[in-house]
């Protein structure tokens, strides 16, 4: 499986978070930040962690067309990262868009 099936794949999930590190061990304060509002909502997510995999970091910044860390999916559009993410938390529209992928899971 090449990089792009792989991100494929991962984006099938209905709220996926490339971060650097884990929602228990972030290895970033912007990962960290992320991560706290996904738990604030009650999301539920999958996480990759990016400094596992070079080749997918790299790559994913060009699939993405977005050439920073943490990057939020949602039903397999990209949200954004950081700012958007807190910005949409605080304006309560981050919980709806995740209610609502959440409410999608068979």
């Amino acid at each position: 499986m090449d990089v792009i099936e792989k991100i494929k794949e991962q984006l099938s999930n209905s709220v996926v978070l490339y971060m650097k590190g884990t929602p228990d061990f972030p290895q970033c304060g912007f990962s960290g930040q992320v991560i706290q509002a996904l738990q604030a909502c009650g999301a539920k997510f999958t996480y990759i962690n990016i400094l596992e995999d070079a080749e997918l970091r790299e790559e994913l910044k060009t699939y993405s067309n977005w050439p920073t860390y943490p990057q939020l999916y949602i039903k397999g559009e990209l949200v954004g990262g950081c700012d958007i993410i807190m910005d949409l938390h605080g304006k309560k529209q981050l919980e709806k868009m995740i209610t609502a992928a959440n409410a999608e899971i068979k």
